[in-house]
């Protein structure tokens, strides 16, 4: 898809897991041994991948299967997240979350062109905070929006609007990335110029195609591509 970029880019926001970062390995770590423990069979690494958009609960009844109880889902889905959190504060860990390949060369360009780029996401705090501080974005980030910080997370835009009143920047001068349906709705219903990123994790089911962003995104180098094509309709360069 083409798309348009009719107004002045003034700040970049990202949705994180599966946009940003690619988060699957330590999620699927986690899950597997879950799994093991139970004497389960586990679930290979690229469909863990492809299911991460779903959340906690979606990846427990990926394992674990759809027929348990409510009480055992939840109580599952609490040990998920905790062992990840356990998990992912360890810098020297085997599994270790890490930019998209090219999301550097995107980041730098941004940079260097002085525009704020921050992160906004459904994923909690205390569990976004230190994969930042151990790749240290959270030096570069200019603004984190997490869903302990509004009322209503994505895909009600409320959370991209605090991000864009953080930036001091209008929501039609922002860009927003997001590899989920619920990121573009949010992103098109704060009046931003919207962006898929087909890398990221996108279940084969999901028709990314029709969620009308601006742009779909095959890398982060492509949204570079695109923004360069247009020269970015920069009125601050």
């Amino acid at each position: 898809m083409e798309g348009s970029l009719e107004n002045d880019i003034q700040a970049i926001l990202f949705d994180l897991d599966g946009t940003l970062l690619d988060t699957s390995d330590d999620l699927a770590y986690i899950l597997n041994t879950m799994l093991e423990e139970d004497k389960r069979k586990p679930v290979p690494e690229s469909v863990i991948r492809n299911h991460i958009s779903i959340g906690s609960r979606g990846l427990i009844a990926l394992g674990f299967g759809h027929d348990l109880d409510t009480d055992k889902a939840e109580d599952l889905r609490q040990q998920l997240l905790t062992r990840y959190n356990d998990h992912i504060i360890h810098p020297e860990r085997g599994t270790k979350a890490h930019l998209f390949a090219e999301m550097e060369t995107l980041l730098a360009a941004i940079e260097s062109r002085h525009i704020p780029w921050g992160i906004v996401t459904n994923k909690p705090r205390n569990l976004t905070v230190p994969l930042l501080e151990q790749l240290k974005l959270d030096e570069r980030c200019s603004v984190l929006v997490c869903p302990e910080d509004v009322s209503v997370s994505k895909p009600a835009p409320e959370s991209l609007w605090l991000a864009s009143e953080k930036l001091a920047c209008d929501p039609e001068f922002c860009l927003y990335v997001g590899d989920h349906e619920r990121d573009i709705v949010a992103g098109r219903a704060a009046g931003m110029t919207t962006v898929t990123a087909l890398y990221g994790f996108i279940p084969p089911e999901d028709h990314p195609e029709n969620w009308h962003a601006d742009f779909d995104a095959d890398s982060p180098c492509s949204i570079l591509d695109w923004l360069d094509d247009r020269d970015w309709s920069l009125g601050t360069e």
